[in-house]
């Protein structure tokens, strides 16, 4: 099994290359933003709870993202997973290596997805005109949650950076150009195996 973290900004692109991923290499994509709203379309209580956070560009909080993807992990087998959206703090981070080693499993690579700030506005803006997410609609929530990636999220980059783990992509470009960046990384992880 290879369980893989890809890692960025919000608008890097993650979610369209996590498709790509699962498709060529039949990972199981576990995405924290997906769950988090299909709770809210169910309208079940972690949804509502979730909402609130994410309508206000913030991060939902630690202990009700790593039990919901706990939960969602255990449903779903298969040759490894992709995690996107997760683990968006260190302590995400060490409690995702706490709940994999439990399973004699660990995270092989963090793929993180580097792109400039201001490639991201554009991008959110764009995908806002799509997505009918509100949450890319309007500036002030996009900078803000810009802003709480590089205070909150980044630092989980140097987590696996001292396990040796973080493989940088360069993250601009079209979408078939990025994949095959990400897919020389992801092969190199099966040759190690």
């Amino acid at each position: 099994m290879k369980n893989i973290v890809l890692f960025g900004p919000p608008g890097a692109g993650k979610g369209t290359q996590s498709a790509h991923i699962v498709q060529n290499f039949g990972l199981i994509h576990l995405s924290t933003g997906d769950i988090f709203r299909d709770n809210i379309k169910g309208g079940t209580d972690l949804g509502n709870l979730a909402k609130g956070f994410m309508d206000r560009g913030e991060l939902v909080p630690d202990e009700v993202t790593i039990q919901m993807l706990e939960s969602e992990a255990s449903k779903r087998t298969g040759k490894g997973y992709i995690f996107d959206g997760f683990p968006r703090t260190p302590a995400q981070a060490v409690a995702l290596d706490s709940f994999l080693a439990s399973k004699g499993q660990q995270i092989d690579a963090m793929i993180a997805l580097e792109v400039p700030e201001a490639e991201l506005r554009t991008r959110l803006a764009g995908r806002a005109e799509t997505s009918g997410r509100p949450d890319d609609a309007n500036p002030d929530v996009i900078q803000n949650r810009i802003d709480v990636y590089h205070s909150e999220t980044a630092p989980v980059a140097e987590h696996y950076r001292s396990q040796n783990k973080y493989k940088g992509v360069d993250g601009l470009g079209g979408i078939e150009e990025i994949f095959e960046r990400i897919a020389v990384v992801v092969a190199a992880l099966s040759e190690t195996a």
